[in-house]
């Protein structure tokens, strides 16, 4: 394709409304939390909660997929949808509770997200555990785009200890509570799509924080290739 002609398609890609989807389901979580994504015209955000979330196919409607859901299994039809989106280029950005959603599929933690929080013993790990309320303090510890002016947060919000982090996962953000593993943002191992996962975000003590939806915003763009 002549550059002209790429960089005019590209242009037009990044005028239409990025088609964002938040998945819920299976956990409450205070209302607070849809205004993280508030206050963006470039941005068309649907809330999809269970059992319909990815029917009918989501790579005909959604550019970034938002995981807030916390169930323990999904269906073949629901694993199959995700696989396809993601194998066709899908961004994806877990948050929070959502880390322990399918957490005994092995595809969805081990090779997409990088980690999870497990839900009972499981081999030779014992159950991961929750913490809240608990004051989380992270920082940057990497030069990314994901984390590009969050600066050091420090939220009150949910500590969870003994997840399961897999050594392939890049790590962008750490904290230094001794009741939650240091690392608490993270680019997962899938390399055909972007995927970003982030431990905080457990109410509005995070909810309301700038820094903290900075780096949502910065994880949403991102994935969908538009962090310029």
């Amino acid at each position: 394709m002549r550059a002209w002609l790429w960089l005019g398609v590209a242009a037009a890609l990044s005028a239409q409304p990025l088609r964002i989807q938040i998945t819920t389901g299976g956990h409450a979580y205070d209302p607070m939390f849809h205004q993280v994504f508030g206050g963006r015209e470039d941005w068309k955000v649907t809330v999809s909660p269970h059992p319909n979330a990815y029917r009918p196919d989501l790579r005909k409607r959604v550019d970034v997929l938002v995981t807030y859901d916390l169930v323990e299994a999904l269906s073949a039809r629901e694993m199959s949808a995700l696989r396809a989106y993601l194998e066709d280029g899908g961004g994806l950005v877990v948050l929070h509770h959502a880390l322990a959603t399918a957490w005994q599929w092995e595809f969805w933690y081990r090779e997409v997200v990088g980690g999870r929080f497990l839900m009972a013993p499981e081999g030779n790990l014992a159950g991961s555990v929750a913490k809240a309320p608990e004051i989380l303090t992270a920082k940057p510890v990497a030069d990314h785009p994901v984390v590009k002016d969050v600066g050091a947060l420090r939220l009150d919000d949910e500590a969870y200890k003994g997840m399961w982090i897999s050594p392939r996962s890049r790590v962008l953000m750490e904290t230094d509570n001794p009741n939650a593993d240091k690392p608490v943002v993270w680019i997962g191992p899938w390399t055909r799509s972007r995927v970003v996962a982030i431990q905080l975000g457990h109410g509005p003590g995070a909810y309301g924080d700038p820094g903290f939806r900075r780096l949502v915003h910065n994880a949403i763009l991102w994935v969908a290739g538009r962090e310029n």
